[in-house]
């Protein structure tokens, strides 16, 4: 939690005034004790009604002065701990923005939510306690230890015996339970995975009548993540009846030998009173101390968790803040022997070389997990490559700022992602400033306009998250509409017409040709007649590039091309539009 401090600067005076409240408190509940002996010892002794009153009197009022300083550090552990809660998501979610598309894939969505959310969560209840009650608990302890020894060093041994001894179970009780509540947040993890999951593809599961295969996974998670709460839960049980037994025994131990001290005429029984009392008050701040025991030991392994994602550092680096200049007559895109492999796996694309001259539309080929989405998420910086260059007009991609090189790019990603809102705002994430005009053209060319005419509130017509109340090919449409806005020098269409009809998709393919000549175009596809006639078509083989080049050239040279080609179009097919090319 050290490390978390920085959070915490802004609130200094928070933490100073909070602390001195509970002191303030603590101090003022240690002198009531010894007033009790007195109204005994002497008010009760000596029949003395109007010492009784006074000195009731003065235990009311130090009550009522004790509570004002308890609401003052309330509200400062309230404001100190939302604050610091407030500061800690933001910049963790500032942090996470930071991190490349391997260190996400790494630590994976389920986790980070938990750890934004639950972990934080705890870190707030241990901001909050440490103001309220790590001074006062043991100043408490402290202080009923030291009042004791003032009025009978001899009793106050049975003090300083069982002081040790409720540390000791407090102490073997947190050294046991760490271990444990690591592996419950694990295991949280994994519970909202499969809630994530379950959600999020309820359809498919419902589909192939999955349900009950995936509410025993859920159950079989939930059962483990029970359990290992339940050993928490067994462990951090111990707690209060170890140290209620504990100090009740060291009550009885201070009454039984206290009525010989006082028979004897060594004590007065106010005396012995007060030592039950601050006993009590040694008994009740162990339970706090137990209770803080708990919240701290979670929030301990919820720090490690949270420091963990801070000390991840995205492998992908910006290159530069200033604005590079591009090289002239340079081509847009250029590849020079570029491999890439994702984290504990092969080579997803190897040894790739090509040059995508400016205005050209380069048509991307290739079975499934050939690495034609990874070969372009090269180009925006998602992923470095682990050997060779990948150049943007002449520029290694490295030397660019991400928003000098990816403000070139319109992406439009192999799942098509709308954000809540409407159909308008949507389409601004392309280009916040972008007119109506700018919009309207895009609708078209993305063959949207006619559907988004037909909504109840056209472009202002609301979006679920995800784009639920839309079909598959109105969301893909829509994500290249976006695109389009932006007007941008390098479009990268990843398979973004998957869900497109072939009608719809050809009349796609022509309006980009005809209103994207200034733009050099990625379109990868396992449709052989959507990227027919690109410029230059690449081939991709389990990574490697078998073949480059016009759809006439690879059919007669590259046999996996020409087998593609093959699955999916006759024969004669082929030649026909061969002979109209």
């Amino acid at each position: 939690m050290w490390k978390l401090r920085r959070f915490l600067k802004q609130y200094k005076i928070y933490m100073i005034i909070g602390p001195l409240c509970k002191f303030t408190e603590a101090v003022l509940e240690l002198l009531i004790p010894l007033i009790t002996a007195d109204i005994i010892d002497v008010g009760v002794k000596n029949g003395d009604t109007a010492y009784v009153w006074l000195h009731g009197a003065l235990m009311v009022f130090l009550g009522a002065l004790g509570l004002s300083f308890a609401l003052v550090c309330q509200k400062s552990a309230s404001i100190v701990s939302q604050g610091f809660g407030t500061r800690l998501r933001n910049a963790m979610f500032e942090h996470i923005n930071t991190l490349s598309h391997a260190e996400l894939d790494k630590i994976g969505t389920p986790s980070l939510i938990t750890r934004m959310t639950n972990d934080i969560n705890r870190l707030q209840l241990a901001v909050a306690m440490l103001i309220r009650l790590v001074v006062r608990a043991p100043f408490l302890v402290i202080g009923a230890l030291i009042m004791a020894i003032s009025i009978d060093l001899k009793l106050s041994v049975i003090f300083l015996i069982a002081s040790p001894l409720i540390a000791l179970v407090l102490y073997l009780v947190m050294n046991r339970s760490l271990p444990f509540i690591k592996t419950v947040q694990e295991r949280l993890d994994r519970v909202s995975l499969l809630s994530r999951e379950n959600l999020s593809g309820n359809r498919v599961i419902r589909a192939f009548d999955k349900q009950r295969n995936d509410i025993k996974r859920f159950t079989d998670a939930n059962d483990e993540l029970t359990e290992m709460s339940l050993k928490v839960g067994r462990i951090s049980a111990l707690l209060n009846p170890l140290t209620y037994v504990i100090a009740q025994a060291a009550i009885i131990a201070i009454v039984w030998f206290g009525a010989f001290s006082v028979n004897s005429g060594e004590l007065q029984t106010g005396q012995v009173i007060a030592l039950v009392n601050y006993m009590t008050q040694i008994l009740l701040a162990m339970i706090v101390v137990s209770n803080l025991v708990v919240i701290f030991t979670k929030a301990f392994a919820s720090a490690a968790r949270v420091n963990e994602v801070f000390d991840t550092k995205p492998s992908v680096v910006e290159g530069t803040n200033e604005e590079v200049t591009a090289a002239e007559n340079a081509p847009a895109v250029e590849f020079k022997n570029v491999s890439f492999a994702y984290q504990g796996g092969g080579y997803a694309v190897k040894n790739i070389s090509f040059t995508a001259e400016k205005n050209m539309t380069i048509g991307i080929i290739g079975g499934t997990g050939s690495g034609k989405s990874t070969l372009v998420s090269l180009i925006p910086r998602f992923y470095d490559p682990a050997e060779g260059t990948v150049l943007v007009d002449g520029i290694d991609c490295k030397d660019y700022s991400f928003t000098q090189l990816r403000s070139k790019m319109g992406i439009v990603p192999q799942k098509a992602v709308l954000q809540s809102g409407t159909v308008h705002s949507n389409l601004l994430w392309g280009k916040a400033d972008a007119t109506d005009e700018e919009i309207e053209k895009a609708l078209k060319i993305s063959q949207s306009y006619e559907f988004v005419e037909k909504l109840p509130e056209k472009t202002m017509t609301k979006i679920n998250a995800g784009g639920t109340n839309l079909s598959g090919g109105q969301r893909q449409r829509l994500t290249i509409a976006r695109a389009l806005v932006r007007s941008p020098e390098i479009l990268i269409l990843d398979d973004s017409a998957s869900a497109l009809d072939f009608a719809t998709d050809a009349a796609l393919r022509k309006a980009i040709a005809e209103e994207t000549s200034d733009m050099t175009v990625f379109i990868v596809s396992q449709r052989v007649g959507t990227v027919r006639y690109a410029d230059k078509i690449l081939v991709l083989d389990n990574g490697e590039l078998v073949g480059q080049g016009k759809h006439n050239e690879l059919v007669e040279n590259c046999g996996l091309y020409r087998e593609i080609c093959l699955s999916q179009l006759k024969e004669d097919e082929i030649l026909n539009r061969e002979a109209r090319a």
